[in-house]
C-alpha cells in the first residue's frame, strides 16, 4: 500500500509541475508578444499578427533550447564530488 501512495505522491507532484510549466511559458510567451509588438511600433513597423506570434514563438523556442545546452556551454567545474551525477540545473 505504500508504494502505490509514493506513485500517487510523485504522479500528483509531476501534474502540478506540468501546470506550473504550462503557467509560466504562457505567461513568458505573453510578455514576448508584447515586447515584439512594442518594439515594432516604436520602429515604425506594423507587423502582421501572424509575423508577431511566430517571431515570439521562435524567440521562446531558441530561449527554451539555450536553457537545456547551459551547463554544456559553461564548461567542466571541478568543484564538486565526482559521483557521475549530471545536476542541469547547477549553475
Amino acid at each position: 500500500m505504500a508504494s502505490i501512495q509514493s506513485i500517487m505522491k510523485g504522479l500528483l507532484a509531476s501534474v502540478i509541475g506540468i501546470l506550473v510549466i504550462g503557467l509560466i511559458a504562457t505567461v513568458v510567451f505573453a510578455v514576448t508578444i508584447f515586447v515584439i509588438s512594442t518594439g515594432a511600433g516604436l520602429a515604425g513597423y506594423e507587423p502582421s499578427a501572424d509575423y508577431v506570434v511566430l517571431a515570439a514563438a521562435l524567440i521562446v523556442v531558441a530561449v527554451i533550447l539555450t536553457g537545456g545546452f547551459t551547463p554544456r556551454l559553461s564548461g567542466n567545474r571541478d568543484d564538486g564530488p565526482e559521483d557521475g551525477f549530471d545536476d542541469r540545473t547547477f549553475n
